[in-house]
């Protein structure tokens, strides 16, 4: 197969630039500020459970957790949560939504070095206008020949993307850092799967099973090693 006709896809949240990481420091913060009202364990479990229930609704990203954290705090308090300290939870959102975009080490070379020789494609899912935020501060956007932004990242939606840009599942490689998300919808179409395992995985994208893929499912240690893979996978 010419290598020229290899399509990679991209995540974007803790595939190319830092996503978890800020959740993190801000469920740290929501927790403090409910810590009057329930121990930490409560609280995760749930906020996480109000995401999950929420999550057919409101979708992903900043917005969706902002809503949900608010419902989580009016419950948890019984109602008792202040006006000023609802004003906290949304300060907390904008604060993320404003964060600067930091690039995973290796990506600012990587992507550049793939873009000329392939079609390179941002598949992501969230807030719509978060994303576009994000891509455009980054520094990468001219790079992909496409962006795709979804409201889930499953089998159909894969399908629908690999039909709308006509390629072949066997010519496609998608890299990410979810397992769920990212590299077994795509494997189950037939395609390539490059994993590139993040520090921190919120638990809604967490599996308990690698892939079984011989030849079609890499697991990387870094981005910087995708672009080896590809140059040298004769597939």
């Amino acid at each position: 197969m010419p290598r020229d006709l290899l399509t990679i896809g991209f995540d974007a949240d803790d595939t190319l630039w830092h996503n978890e990481t800020i959740f993190e420091r801000v469920h740290e913060r929501f927790r403090a500020l409910l810590a009057r009202y329930h121990d930490t364990a409560t609280v995760d479990r749930t906020l996480f459970a109000t995401e999950m229930r929420n999550l057919e609704l409101y979708g992903y990203g900043v917005k969706a957790f902002m809503l949900s954290s608010i419902e989580t705090a009016i419950a948890l308090s019984g109602g008792q949560i202040s006006a000023a300290e609802i004003q906290q939870v949304l300060d907390l959102g904008r604060e993320m939504l404003e964060h600067p975009v930091e690039l995973l080490d290796g990506v600012a070379e990587t992507v550049a070095l793939l873009a000329p020789r392939h079609r390179v494609l941002l598949i992501t899912k969230g807030d719509l206008r978060d994303q576009e935020r994000k891509l455009e501060k980054s520094g990468l956007a001219a790079h992909f020949s496409a962006v795709e932004i979804v409201s889930e990242k499953n089998e159909a939606t894969y399908a629908a993307i690999l039909r709308r840009h006509a390629i072949e599942p066997r010519r496609f490689l998608m890299a990410g850092n979810s397992l769920k998300s990212d590299i077994q919808p795509v494997l189950a179409l037939g395609g390539l799967g490059a994993y590139i395992p993040y520090h921190l995985t919120w638990a809604a994208e967490r599996v308990d099973q690698v892939p079984d893929a011989p030849g079609r499912f890499f697991t990387l240690t870094s981005v910087r090693e995708l672009a080896p893979l590809v140059e040298g996978w004769d597939g």
